[in-house]
């Protein structure tokens, strides 16, 4: 291997669109010609670059909620990103896939137990897809801060990559891995990506027009050298949106395509992938990272918990943040009661419960050999309720429902859906009904648009549950 080397990730991602009730995504008529904007990312972005083969070439993630959605409805151009990914595996014994943890929370603003599910629902999917472990795992908005990166040590993962200002460090040095001690002797590498040839790549369509300039004015001089020849070996990282390729930018599939498979094979310079590059070059320095913090929030996460500059009319955040919590934390003690009266680890269940949500095991198989003595069939399907309630509870943090201005978008009324469908299916459970909690808190989130309260989506959702029922 070259002491110099590039890297490009990509991080693919959609949010979940479905409908809890019917688990089918309504008609999206900004997505047009296509039915929602799934389909149209996948025709633009996904397949294209899979048919190039683009996905073998850099390092990258697929959010599980995406691959679930690929699972059903393209199958054809998710086994052409697998095997691209089994290629690497089967050339070097490393793989350049990573994982993603579950849902797109914001780690950070996660309860300990939610981070260690989101997390381990992360890599039991990328092992159901991919086939094998992942070595890295890449945090939703590289939102980071000690205790998630304690909880990704304890599960086994390797590394993560974070952007340059979530260093605790004035001299940072990108070009290599760094180490960061954790309590308990464990330790997380980290990689940090170059933040000019990564804001370049993903808003500047000028950079991005020639591959072979793109290397020899932007890429080349940001490696340091002496009469030529590196001075020690360095490694320049880019991260962006995989949506960028095809999708927010047309016919970057194709400068990616020659922008790693032409324009770099006529320079001193090896493509790699994280895992790849760490077998050769281990991080030999530590370094502390700032805590709570993201790459796409310069005011830490407090884009997802209230009010910062990088949105206006952000009123409808904090009690949106506060409203969602109060809600888990209700539903989160009737899960703990109903299963602690079985004998049986009620956050352990929960933890394996992906392997219900895949279909590797029945519900009744999964509760069965987790609960010791024998249940009517009352009791296995009020636990079932339970389970997939505690499967609606994550999903009502998926980082989108505060990303953008305004809560009349799709992102955060689908988050109180999927609140309002668990609070359902734990009344059926238990007969302890949630929603007048939910209501009072809800009613303070409105969008400063529309006048659309989140209460007032709270409650058709239920209305159609009922029916529905």
């Amino acid at each position: 291997m070259n002491n110099l080397a590039f890297c490009v990730h990509g991080h693919f991602y959609q949010p979940p669109r479905e409908d809890p009730l019917t688990g089918v995504i309504p008609v999206e008529p900004g997505a047009a010609p296509y039915r929602n904007w799934n389909e149209r990312i996948n025709a633009q972005c996904y397949q294209p670059n899979a048919l190039l083969g683009n996905f073998e070439k850099i390092s990258f993630n697929m959010g599980p909620t995406l691959l679930e959605w690929m699972t059903d409805h393209d199958p054809e151009t998710l086994s052409l990103i697998v095997d691209q990914d089994r290629r690497n595996v089967k050339k070097y014994g490393i793989g350049n896939a990573i994982a993603q943890s579950y849902n797109h929370t914001i780690l950070p603003l996660a309860k300990p137990h939610d981070k260690l599910t989101q997390v381990l629902w992360g890599i039991a999917d990328f092992q159901f897809h991919f086939g094998h472990r992942p070595q890295g795992m890449w945090l939703p908005e590289t939102a980071v801060d000690d205790e998630t990166l304690i909880v990704l040590a304890d599960c086994g993962i390797e590394f993560t990559i974070l952007a340059p200002w979530q260093a605790d460090s004035n001299n940072l040095d990108i070009t290599h891995p760094y180490l960061v001690d954790l309590p308990g002797s464990r330790k997380m590498k980290v990689f940090f990506y170059d933040q000019d040839l990564s804001t370049r790549i993903s808003f500047d369509p000028g950079a991005t027009v020639n591959a072979d300039r793109f290397v020899l004015e932007a890429l080349l001089p940001k490696y340091r050298l002496h009469k030529g020849q590196a001075i020690e070996p360095q490694l320049v990282l880019i991260s962006s949106d995989g949506e960028l390729y095809g999708h927010h930018q047309p016919f970057r599939d194709k400068f990616l395509d020659y922008l790693m498979d032409g324009a770099l094979q006529q320079q001193p310079v090896d493509t790699v992938f994280p895992g790849l590059w760490l077998r050769t070059f281990p991080p030999q320095e530590k370094i502390g990272i700032r805590q709570k913090t993201s790459w796409s929030c310069h005011h830490g996460v407090t884009r997802w918990m209230g009010s910062c500059g990088c949105t206006s009319n952000n009123d409808w955040k904090a009690p949106l943040r506060e409203a969602l919590d109060t809600l888990a934390d209700g539903l989160d003690q009737l899960f703990l009661d109903t299963l602690g009266c079985h004998h049986a680890d009620p956050w352990q269940m929960r933890h394996q419960f992906i392997h219900v949500i895949h279909g590797a095991q029945t519900l009744e198989e999964f509760i069965s050999t987790r609960i010791e003595h024998p249940l009517e069939e009352s009791e296995v399907e009020k636990i079932g309720y339970l389970l997939w309630a505690q499967y609606e509870r994550q999903r009502i943090f998926t980082s989108c429902g505060w990303f953008f201005d305004d809560f009349d978008r799709i992102e955060p009324r689908n988050n109180v859906a999927y609140a309002a469908q668990a609070v359902w299916l734990t009344h059926k459970a238990t007969g302890v009904n949630l929603a007048p909690l939910a209501m009072a808190e809800l009613k303070k989130v409105r969008s400063w648009r529309t006048g659309l309260s989140a209460d007032q989506v709270f409650a058709r959702h239920i209305q159609r549950a009922n029916l529905t029922w």
